[in-house]
């Protein structure tokens, strides 16, 4: 049976995922998170960037795999030490040994300008002066702000961008819709000249129907997390492999695009029965 064959990979850090994809995503992959609430698309992001830091600044002996360069998490809404401290509290302490590694950039201050939050609820500044000495560093609007971001991660990295939601319903209110359209595709271009990968998170039923459709068509990858119930009548998190350039073929003729989740303290994000649809 024919394996995936790529000229490099770059793990995702699961353990239990990576051997399906043949040790990992093709570099330059812009997959799309997308899932019900808890049901485990924010766990995988975590999970994911947590084990990539312990392989950071290692050298690899196999020229196939590429490690990222830099880890950068990027949020549209909430602080980074609001992030760090819901990972402290989902996660066990050994495993985020090397979490300083992973860079944030918060475009909060851009995205709140826009709406009716007052500024004191979510700017770092309280005076007016540094404010708007701070400001300058801000671009008119939120997907400007984020390419300035982008353009200062070194290539061979991985982005993560939480989230998709809160981009693509400001922009929708806004009646900017086809924009985003575009920066989406354009983003999936660029990645392969950059050799980044990222992760794009996205509450499933916030957009149209329509309008999810086109936001996974400009995906390399779409990978669904949704909750279904058991045999035994109890909930499980799934996780299903809905669409993968270059790789949903060799998935598919392998039976492979279905998995149980599991996530646990020690381990994170898990996925069990690799070699069986359930």
């Amino acid at each position: 049976m024919t394996g995936i064959k790529f000229e490099q990979h770059m793990p995702t850090g699961l353990s239990t995922l990576d051997p399906v994809f043949d040790g990992g995503i093709p570099p330059g992959s812009v997959v799309l998170l997308k899932g019900d609430i808890g049901s485990g698309k924010i766990e995988f992001a975590y999970s994911s960037m947590i084990h990539l830091s312990h392989l950071m600044n290692r050298e690899s002996t196999d020229e196939k795999v590429l490690i990222p360069k830099d880890i950068c998490y990027i949020t549209v809404t909430k602080r980074k030490e609001s992030i760090l401290r819901e990972i402290s509290q989902s996660f066990h302490e050994d495993f985020l040994s090397h979490i300083d590694r992973i860079h944030f950039e918060d475009l909060s201050d851009i995205y709140f300008d826009t709406s009716l939050v007052p500024i004191t609820w979510y700017s770092e500044y309280d005076d007016i002066i540094e404010r708007m000495t701070a400001r300058r560093k801000i671009h008119d609007n939120l997907l400007t702000t984020l390419s300035f971001t982008l353009d200062d991660v070194p290539n061979q990295s991985l982005v993560i961008i939480d989230s998709l939601t809160e981009i693509a319903t400001q922009y929708i209110a806004a009646g900017k819709w086809p924009d985003l359209s575009a920066y989406l595709r354009g983003m999936q271009r660029v990645a392969k000249k950059w050799n980044t990968s990222f992760y794009l998170i996205l509450t499933k039923g916030i957009l149209s129907p329509y309008q999810e459709i086109e936001v996974a068509d400009a995906m390399d990858a779409v990978i669904h997390f949704k909750w279904e119930e058991s045999s035994s009548a109890k909930r499980q998190r799934v996780l299903y492999i809905e669409k993968f350039r270059g790789v949903m073929i060799h998935l598919e003729d392998r039976d492979l695009v279905k998995f149980a989740v599991k996530i646990t303290p020690e381990r994170g994000f898990e996925v069990s029965n690799i070699r069986v649809v359930i």
